[in-house]
This record gives C-alpha cells, structure tokens and sequence, in this order.
C-alpha cells in the first residue's frame, strides 16, 4: 500500500497493525469512531529515532511539515480543581495556550502537562501522543486548519510509527471541538 502523503516505505491500514499501538489507541483503531472507514486509517512504520518533527520531514518529505499535526496534554487550573485536555495544530503551528486554550477550558491558569502527566494519564509514549485513544470525557481541542487538511500525519500512541487519516475524521473523535486559532 502507498501512503497518501510522504514518502514512506511501509504503509498498512492501521487494522492490520493494532499489535503496535499501544491499547488505547489500538482499541479506539480496532473499534472506529465516527462513521471513519478503517481503510481510511493508516499505519506507517517508522524510525523511532528520527521521530522528533525535523527529523522526521528531512526524511519522510519537506510537504509532511505542513501535512502533520502534533498532539499536546495541556492543564487548566481554576481555583483547586485542574482540567487536562488534549490540543491538536499543525507541526508548523504552536498551540496558544494563554489564550485560546485558557478560553475553552474555563481556566485561570493554563499550561503544558508535565511529561510524567501526560504519559501516565494518556497511556502513550511522550513524543508519540495522539488523539486517537484518549482518556473518556477529555476535551479533544483541534485547530480548524488540521481539519481542513485532506490528509493528516499524526502520532501512533508511539514513538515507532505514525497514523495519517483525513483532516475531517479527526473532528468526529470523542471529545473532539473544532476551534478556530487554537495553532497560532
């Protein structure tokens, strides 16, 4: 199979590969979402090495820096109680945190997840954090410019391979708001 962006030399429907995903990821693949044909879910194998965004464009094609989108665990804090929620921008954008971010959540105070945080709570591996599979009830904030993307190039649960869906398949996960000048 070809992958429909990038240049990647082993792609598969991500059905086929549930055994390299980690579980939650794996059961949201195996189980679909959203009326998402499972064809349309791809699993591209991948250097973990090399999985860091420059890295993985030098190597994978310049147009994925623009066609990949990175997920993100951030926290909000109002008064004692903290909310944590997932952002999705493209790589090439930055999630606004102060400002759409703080927003949405209803929060005093927002910021980045610690590490530990966002790995314990997610179930993934850091640097391979992907909406597809996030804890029930989490806020699944995307930038509108992700789900004009015809195709998307996301993280896989972790650091050794990577998912590309449609940009429109993305906003029908669980939890998911669609949300203007979320990457900035």
């Amino acid at each position: 199979m070809r992958a429909p962006i990038g240049s990647f030399e082993d792609a598969c429907p991500a059905a086929d590969r549930l055994e390299l995903l980690t579980a939650p990821v794996a059961r949201v693949v195996g189980e679909g979402w959203g009326g998402v044909p499972a064809e349309q879910i791809i699993h591209v194998d991948t250097d973990p090495e090399i999985a860091d965004t420059a890295a993985f464009v030098a190597h994978h094609g310049a147009d994925l820096l623009r066609r990949s989108a990175n997920c993100v665990v951030v926290a909000g804090k109002r008064g004692g109680e903290v909310t944590l929620a997932a952002c999705l921008v493209l790589s090439h954008s930055r999630v606004d945190v102060n400002g759409a971010v703080r927003k949405h959540l209803g929060a005093r105070k927002a910021s980045f997840a610690p590490m530990e945080t966002a790995v314990g709570e997610t179930g993934m591996e850091y640097g391979g954090i992907t909406p597809v599979g996030l804890p029930t009830g989490w806020p699944l904030l995307i930038d509108s410019a992700v789900v004009d993307e015809e195709w998307v190039l996301i993280g896989s649960g972790t650091r050794r391979g990577k998912l590309i869906m449609p940009g429109k398949a993305l906003a029908a996960l669980p939890g998911a708001v669609v949300v203007d000048g979320l990457g900035v």
